[in-house]
């Protein structure tokens, strides 16, 4: 049972209890990331959360470590496009310990000068490390290429440029301006008292501002576009997407199983084209990524640089197949499943649930129970799927990128 209450000064409490675990999980959620961010601070809310951990008022960088292990805890934070999360999981009898460490982070956080200087530097490895992972390279430029014109082509990790030229003022001004009341919210799952929680949490917050205004979604058309990267690599990286579905959409439970039909597990079409039957590639895969007013669904290859055209015509294959054949009712019926066992795996962890319903409640203000999620995705039919299977069935709508030995024509290989 979820349970929600909003404190004195606006900022919401999602409380979901567990009361045969031994452990908590709890997270502060505020509502801005890359989307939120100008040009010239681009990378600033990835930014702010690696200086969150950099010492405080309070406590050093290793004093906030130090404490964290003494209640035997795990610390971590992530920046999206969409939103920011500070987290701690933890013994139920040291929550209050977890949420004094994530308030003085959150409150009392010092933003250092030379720490912040340190920090950049870290953050330039950072951005080496995806540089030098050619996977990683390509879902980052696809994710770029299928949303650019729009908010969402927006850079979580930012550029060098940037990231250089954000100054602690810059830094404390985009807190003060984005780190609002109503685009916070306190997600905590496990064995907990919610009283004690809305108690430790009433009043900390109140000096933030109340409000922001709401930035408009930007959208200058959607249109495919195609990168070539060359990289003295021993194999080629293939990612080839489109448009998909938005989170609160009422297909979005479809084009998930018809991902899972399509390259999400082992018995899924392009695992078992690409590589079982054609043996040209270790790994491939598909996966569909919603966000509040757009989403994309994209396919991953990794393949030796003389077998790019194959995989790519075996991709167009599976296409193809899809337009003139739809999936089969077993097909949707196996993704159903296990559709519904990754949810249920996910939601069996303190973590899972936290991350569940302090997304939900940051991003879209409304809550899925587990009963909905699973009956959304058991009223899915055979003509939900034949809909969004025309988002996706089409090669001439999707966008390409290849990382890769040398220079090639992705935009004939694709469309011819």
């Amino acid at each position: 049972m979820v349970e929600i209450r909003t404190l004195n000064c606006g900022i919401r409490i999602v409380m979901e209890k567990i009361p045969y675990v031994q452990s908590a999980s709890i997270g502060v959620w505020v509502r801005t990331g890359a989307v939120d961010e100008e040009s010239n601070v681009s990378g600033v809310s990835h930014f702010i959360e690696h200086m969150m951990f950099k010492g405080t008022e309070n406590r050093t960088a290793k004093r906030i470590a130090e404490d964290v292990d003494r209640i035997g805890g795990q610390i971590n934070a992530f920046t999206g496009r969409e939103a920011t999360c500070y987290y701690i999981k933890t013994l139920a009898s040291n929550l209050d310990k977890a949420a004094d460490i994530l308030l003085d982070m959150f409150l009392h956080s010092k933003f250092d000068e030379k720490e912040m200087a340190k920090e950049k530097e870290v953050i330039y490895e950072e951005m080496k490390m995806i540089e030098d992972s050619p996977e990683d390279y390509a879902h980052e430029v696809i994710s770029e290429l299928i949303f650019k014109g729009s908010s969402l082509a927006k850079s979580i990790i930012g550029t060098k440029e940037s990231l250089h030229g954000i100054s602690r003022d810059m830094l404390k001004k985009y807190i003060e301006d984005e780190y609002t009341r109503d685009h916070i919210v306190v997600s905590i799952a496990g064995n907990f008292d919610a009283d004690q929680i809305c108690g430790i949490f009433e009043g900390k917050l109140k000096h933030l501002k109340p409000s922001k205004e709401e930035k408009q979604y930007t959208e200058e058309g959607y249109k495919p576009l195609y990168e070539v990267k060359v990289k003295d690599i021993e194999q080629s990286h293939i990612c080839l997407g489109t448009r998909g579905l938005e989170m609160d959409h009422d297909k979005y439970y479809a084009l998930i199983l018809l991902n899972n039909v399509m390259g999400g597990s082992m018995s899924a079409r392009l695992f078992q084209n690409i590589r079982e039957e054609k043996g040209l590639a270790y790994s491939v895969y598909s996966h569909a990524s919603s966000y509040l007013k757009a989403g994309y669904f994209n396919i991953y290859a990794g393949v030796s640089h003389d077998k790019i055209h194959a995989a790519i015509t075996g991709i167009k294959e599976e296409l193809d197949h899809l337009k003139t054949d739809g999936i089969t009712e077993d097909e949707l019926a196996v993704a159903k499943e296990q559709l519904k066992a990754s949810y249920i795996f996910g939601q069996e962890n303190v973590n899972g649930r936290m991350f569940s319903i302090g997304k939900n409640a940051t991003i879209l203000n409304k809550i899925y129970t587990p009963e909905e999620v699973i009956r959304d995705i058991d009223k899915v039919t055979m003509d939900d799927i034949r809909e969004v299977s025309d988002l996706i069935s089409d090669i001439t709508t999707y966008c390409g990128v290849i990382v890769t030995n040398k220079n090639c024509n992705l935009k004939k290989m694709m469309l011819e």
